[in-house]
C-alpha cells in the first residue's frame, strides 16, 4: 500500500550539462541518459525495472485477477467480418493462445457468402515466432490477387522489411525491400509496386519503384522529398484509376497522381503546394453513359476553415479547374469522402461527434446515417469496390461494443453484421455514458465523455468515486468515445471514466486544434485541470480519487498538469511521454524533429516559442515548493517508456522521473521501460493486456481499492470512506 517502506529507488549520477539557446541557460543534470550507447544508462533502465517490480510486487495478484478478468470477457478465438474484393472474400481471425492475427480469404460466391475453403495469406504468428517484438505494417494485395506485399518490423523502430509472396502456391519471392515506411501501392500490372522508404531522422521521404521478383538494386528512385518539413505517402485511389503520392507537412499539402496503367510513367501534380493550404485527393470513376464524367475528389481548408470538397476534370485536376461540391458549413469539420459508383459517402464532425451522410451522386439527395446515442463514434468500415452498392461502417459508444454495420446506399436498409462480443454477464444496459462541459479559463467550454455504472451513480455522493480521466490534445487528434471491455474491470469497481476532449485536439473542428498549438499550448494544459475540476465541483469524483492518465503528446499534458495543479490528482500515468519538449525540439539531429515545428513553434529560430516551451516544458518546471516556499505534493506517477521507440525518446521518461525524485523525495514515483519495444508498447495482444492489468493495477493500489474478493455486481464496488 501507499505509504508502506519501500526499497531505495535507483540514482543516476548527475553530470550538469549548459544548454543554451536565445541567451537563456538551462542545467540538465541528466542529459546523459539520452546515450543509448552507455552502459550504464541501459544499466539504469534495468535499475529501473527492478524497482519499480519490487515495488509494485505486492500488487501482483491483482494483476493476475485483472488479466484473468480481461480475458474472460474476450472472446479469444474470432473472426473479422469478411469484405469482398473482386472474386475474394477477405477476413482476418484469433485463435486462443495466439498474440497475433491470421490473415486469410475465401472464394466468394454471387452474393457475400463464401463458396470454397479458406486460404491462409499470411500468419503473423509464425514470422513472431524467435521476436520479443513484432508489428505488421503493410498488408497490400496485387490487382489480379495474386500477389502479396508485407512488412514487418521485430525492434519496435519502425523501419519495416518488405516481402512478396505469391498466393497461387505460398511461395516467397527471394527479395526485401528494407528501411521502408507505411503505404504501398500496386500498379494494374499486377508487377509493379511503389514503396516508400525513410531517412535517418525516420522522416519518408522517399518513392521507389520496384518490380515483384527482380533484385532491390535494381529498383528505381521515383521522387525524393528534400524538405524537412514534409513526409511522403503512397496510395490508390478508391476505384483503382490512380497511384497518389502525398506530401504533407502538418499544414500544408500536395498530392502527386500517376494512371496505375502506366507505372512506368511521370506522376501529375494535382496542385503545388501553398504554405497553409491542405488537401487530399481521390477519384470517382463517374459513369459516362449517364452523363457523369471521371472526376478528382479534392477535400480542403483552400477558402475553407473546415474544409469543404471540390472536384475537378481528370486532364485539368489544379485549382483553376477545381468546383465546389460541398462547400464549407459553420461548426462542421469535413473530414474525408469515400466515392462509390452511384454515391458519396461524407465524413464529419459536428458539435464534437463523428458524422456519416449519404449523397446520391445523380439527385443530391443527402440522407444522414442514425446514431442512436450521444456521446459516439461512427466511422467508415473496410469498402474496398467503388462499385459497390453497399455501406460498411462502424458504431460504438462508451456503453456500446464495436458494432459493424452494412447499410445499404439504394434501399437505405441497414444490417448488423457484427457486434464485439463481450462475454460473461456484460449488460450494456448496467453503464450509462453522457456529455458533460467544463468552462475554460477564458471561458471557452470543453466537452467531456463520461461512462460509469448506472447502479454506482450514488457513489459521486459526498466523497465522489474514484475517477480515471484521459486526454491527449494535440496534432488535431480526435479521442473519440469508444467502447473498451478492458476498461469494465474499473467501471465495475465503482470508477468513473472520462475523456478531457481539450484544445489541440480536432474533436470540436479546425479552430479547436489552432487554439492548442503553437503559443497557444497552455490551452491544451489548462483546459484538462478545468475538466478535473468541473469532476470534482460536480460531485463526481474528489482529489484523493482522481486519476489522471495520457500518452505521447498526452504524456506531455501529464507532465504539465503535474506542474500546473499537481493537488487535483492522486496518481498519474504518463506512457512513453513528451516530456523533454524543448530539448527534443531544439535539436534538429533527432529523428522527426523538424516535422514538429509546425507543430510547436521553431525555438531554434523564435525566442518566444521557446520562452513559452520553456515555461510549460514539464521537465523544466518540476518544483519542490510552490511559490510561497510550500513543499509541493506530486501525485504518484507511473511513467512508460520503449528503448527503441523513434518517436519519444526513452530518454525523456528516464530524466523526468529522476527529477521528479530529487525534487520530492517523498513521492512515489516509479518508470517501467519496454527494453525490446517501442512507442506502442508491448506487440502481442496477451502482452498488451498484461501491461493494461499492471496499470490498473498501480492505479488500484494508489486508490487503496486493492480488496480481494471484490463483488463485480453488487453496489458500491470498492469505495472507501
Amino acid at each position: 500500500m501507499p505509504g508502506t517502506s519501500r526499497p531505495a529507488p535507483p540514482t543516476p549520477a548527475c553530470h550538469p550539462a549548459e544548454l543554451e539557446a536565445h541567451g537563456d541557460v538551462r542545467i540538465d543534470d541528466w542529459y546523459w541518459l539520452a546515450d543509448r550507447e552507455d552502459p550504464a544508462v541501459i544499466e539504469h533502465l534495468v535499475a529501473e525495472n527492478a524497482y519499480t517490480e519490487a515495488v509494485t510486487a505486492a500488487t501482483a495478484g491483482l494483476r493476475d485477477q485483472l488479466f484473468k478478468e480481461m480475458v474472460a470477457r474476450i472472446e479469444e478465438t474470432d473472426l473479422s467480418v469478411p469484405a469482398r474484393k473482386g472474386p475474394w472474400l477477405y477476413y482476418s481471425r484469433t485463435v486462443k493462445g495466439s498474440n497475433y492475427g491470421i490473415h486469410c480469404r475465401r472464394p466468394a460466391g454471387t452474393g457475400d457468402e463464401a463458396e470454397g475453403d479458406e486460404e491462409v495469406i499470411l500468419d503473423e504468428n509464425i514470422l513472431a515466432e524467435g521476436h520479443d517484438y513484432f508489428a505488421l505494417g503493410n498488408l497490400a494485395i496485387s490487382p489480379d490477387h495474386r500477389w502479396l506485399a508485407y512488412s514487418t518490423d521485430t525492434s519496435g523502430g519502425e523501419r519495416y522489411t518488405m516481402r512478396f509472396r505469391d498466393l497461387d502456391n505460398g511461395d516467397e519471392s527471394t527479395e526485401s525491400l528494407v528501411d521502408t515506411s507505411y503505404g504501398v501501392a500496386w500498379a494494374n500490372d499486377n508487377a509493379t509496386v511503389f514503396f516508400v522508404r525513410v531517412d535517418e531522422a525516420m522522416r519518408p521521404h522517399q518513392l521507389w519503384r520496384h518490380q515483384v521478383g527482380t533484385a532491390p538494386s535494381g529498383d528505381v528512385l521515383v521522387y525524393e522529398e528534400p524538405d524537412e518539413h514534409y513526409y511522403l505517402g503512397v496510395g490508390r485511389t478508391k476505384d483503382d484509376r490512380y497511384i497518389l503520392c502525398a506530401l504533407d507537412s502538418k499544414v500544408t499539402s500536395e498530392v502527386r497522381v500517376l494512371s496505375a496503367d502506366d507505372p512506368g510513367g511521370e506522376f501529375t501534380i494535382v496542385e503545388p503546394r501553398r504554405q497553409g493550404i491542405e488537401y487530399s485527393v481521390d477519384h470517382d470513376r463517374g459513369d459516362p453513359d449517364k452523363g457523369r464524367q471521371g472526376r478528382f475528389l479534392i477535400v480542403t481548408n483552400d477558402g475553407a476553415e473546415d474544409f469543404r470538397l471540390m472536384a475537378a476534370p481528370d486532364d485539368a485536376p489544379g485549382r483553376a479547374s477545381w468546383t465546389e461540391v460541398i462547400p464549407a458549413r459553420e461548426g462542421v469539420r469535413l473530414d474525408a469522402v469515400d466515392p462509390f459508383a452511384n454515391h458519396l459517402v461524407v465524413y464529419e464532425r459536428e458539435d464534437g461527434e463523428t458524422r456519416i451522410r449519404v449523397i446520391d451522386a445523380v439527385t443530391g439527395v443527402s440522407t444522414p446515417v442514425d446514431q442512436p446515442e450521444t456521446p459516439s463514434t461512427v466511422w467508415g468500415g473496410a469498402n474496398p469496390e467503388y462499385d459497390s452498392t453497399t455501406l460498411r461502417y462502424e458504431y460504438t459508444s462508451m456503453v456500446t461494443p464495436r458494432s459493424v454495420f452494412d447499410l445499404d446506399l439504394e434501399t437505405g436498409k441497414l444490417e448488423l453484421r457484427k457486434r464485439q462480443p463481450v462475454l460473461g454477464d456484460f449488460d450494456p444496459d448496467r453503464y450509462t455514458t453522457e456529455r458533460r462541459w467544463a468552462r475554460a479559463e477564458d471561458g471557452t467550454r470543453v466537452p467531456i465523455s463520461l461512462v460509469y455504472r448506472t447502479d454506482l451513480v450514488a457513489a459521486r455522493a459526498g466523497a465522489g468515486a474514484p475517477c480515471l480521466i484521459y486526454g491527449y490534445g494535440s496534432y488535431e487528434a480526435s479521442m473519440d468515445p469508444t467502447f473498451s471491455s478492458l476498461r469494465l474491470s474499473l467501471l465495475d469497481r465503482g470508477f468513473v471514466f472520462a475523456i478531457a476532449h481539450v484544445r489541440g485536439g480536432g474533436e470540436m473542428g479546425r479552430r479547436w486544434y489552432e487554439a492548442g498549438k503553437f503559443l497557444s499550448k497552455p490551452n491544451t494544459f489548462s483546459d484538462f485541470v478545468a475538466c478535473a475540476r468541473t469532476l470534482i465541483d460536480e460531485g463526481w469524483t474528489s482529489p484523493d480519487r482522481l486519476v489522471a492518465r495520457g500518452g505521447s503528446a498526452g504524456g506531455l499534458l501529464m507532465g504539465a498538469v503535474a506542474n500546473l495543479a499537481p493537488e487535483l490528482f492522486r496518481a498519474i500515468v504518463a506512457e512513453v511521454p513528451f516530456v523533454d519538449c524543448l530539448t527534443t525540439i531544439l535539436d534538429d539531429t533527432l529523428p522527426l524533429t523538424v516535422l514538429e515545428w509546425e507543430e510547436w513553434g521553431n525555438p531554434v529560430e523564435d525566442p518566444e516559442v521557446y520562452a513559452v516551451m520553456k515555461a510549460y516544458s514539464p521537465y523544466d518546471n518540476v518544483r519542490s515548493v510552490d511559490q510561497h516556499g510550500v513543499p509541493v505534493r506530486y501525485p504518484d506517477i507511473l511513467a512508460t517508456g520503449g528503448l527503441s521507440d523513434p518517436r519519444v525518446g526513452f530518454w525523456e521518461p528516464a530524466k523526468w522521473v529522476a527529477k521528479l525524485r530529487t525534487a520530492n523525495p517523498e513521492n512515489r514515483v516509479l518508470l517501467k521501460t519496454e527494453m525490446g519495444a517501442g512507442h506502442g508498447g508491448p506487440s502481442g495482444r496477451y502482452d498488451a493486456w498484461k501491461d493494461e492489468a499492471f496499470v490498473y493495477a498501480f492505479i488500484l493500489e494508489t486508490l487503496g481499492l486493492t480488496d480481494e474478493g471484490l463483488s463485480l455486481t453488487g453496489a458500491g464496488l470498492g469505495l472507501k470512506e
